[in-house]
């Protein structure tokens, strides 16, 4: 059974600001209708003024993709506490806003606090079926160990018994993920990563593999595992081969093999495990239902964690991801209503 404070997530706390907007707000700030990208100096002023120009239909949603995997987790966990979240945010009025809709959910939020930079937000501006995506990190680039130093914050590193950080991490506290990847792994517990993106698998390859030893579950979509085997020479651009070598790559706590989960978009699950490779379907979707694709990928992670923590069979996990995966496309952002349906 889940209990208080036994999931603990690290990422890149962002307040999602999400507005049905128009061609001329996107011109104004030089966006394009359906694309993401990371905020230059032009974009600085944007979310402050879409939040007084859409003042009436502007959504505040809790992002990031760790913290949207987490309070996935927590949704379906239904235990106050479950989830613990660790990141960066300034005391500002979006910090403020993020850290009291993720508690709202239910996740135990301890962000560090910093202020020199304002807290991280994501802009997401719908145009009919398009989504415009324009992120500035700002705040949770910040974060750093110090903040593991905190007894209080470490006692959470210490009650947990599962761990989960998204790749974004790497580009951010290396050391503060290596710290905690060790003490699950002297500790015998389970440390859950995600390659997230392909350039982290291109830019960020050290960091990565000096993680990949202490990870016993291993998440990535089909474009993240081919980059992965390209940039490390796996020699292969078969996916299921590419789940068996990872599942294989040296590994610090050899009493228990690492599981490799590979999403395929609308294809069927990966998972491989020592030499064994299983494939999982999906739950089929027409593409009229599907609103929002952006938080697939994170909600299927949440989805998995939450049944990994209460001891589910691999089988279980991706089911539930799936579960979570189909329910949160078929809504605009990484949300989600008020309970869960799964069974």
């Amino acid at each position: 059974m889940a209990r208080e404070g036994i999931l603990l997530g690290y990422g890149n706390p962002l307040l999602d600001i999400s507005v049905n907007g128009t061609e001329e707000f996107l011109n104004k700030y030089d966006l394009k209708p359906d694309n993401a990208i990371l905020a230059e100096d032009k974009h600085k002023s944007m979310y402050s003024d879409m939040a007084k120009t859409f003042a009436d239909h502007v959504e505040y949603i809790p992002g990031g993709a760790t913290l949207n995997a987490i309070k996935l987790a927590q949704w379906l966990l239904r235990v106050p506490d479950a989830t613990s979240f660790f990141g960066c945010v300034k005391k500002d009025e979006f910090g403020d806003i993020l850290e009291k809709k993720a508690k709202e959910i239910g996740v135990n939020v301890k962000f560090q606090y910093t202020d020199k930079e304002s807290t991280g937000t994501c802009a997401v501006i719908v145009t009919g079926k398009n989504r415009s995506m324009c992120a500035n990190l700002a705040a949770a680039n910040l974060f750093t160990e110090d903040h593991l130093n905190n007894s209080e914050n470490w006692s959470l590193v210490e009650k947990a018994q599962f761990y989960y950080i998204a790749g974004f991490a790497l580009t951010v506290s290396p050391p503060s993920i290596l710290r905690i990847a060790k003490h699950s792994h002297e500790k015998n517990k389970t440390f859950c990563m995600n390659l997230s993106a392909p350039f982290l698998c291109q830019f960020f390859k050290d960091p990565m593999l000096q993680t990949l030893p202490y990870v016993d579950v291993l998440f990535g979509n089909e474009t993240e595992a081919e980059t992965f085997a390209k940039e490390n020479n796996l020699e292969t651009t078969d996916r299921k081969e590419i789940g068996k070598k990872l599942a294989g790559w040296k590994k610090e706590n050899t009493s228990k093999s690492r599981v490799v989960v590979i999403t395929q978009g609308d294809g069927n699950v990966i998972v491989a495990q020592d030499d064994r490779v299983t494939e999982y379907p999906i739950i089929p979707i027409a593409a009229d239902d599907i609103v929002d694709t952006n938080g697939a990928g994170d909600a299927f992670v949440g989805g998995y964690l939450s049944q990994l923590v209460q001891g589910k069979s691999i089988e279980e996990c991706v089911r539930c991801g799936n579960y979570s995966a189909n329910l949160v496309i078929q809504r605009s952002g990484c949300t989600f209503p008020e309970k869960p349906s799964f069974q």
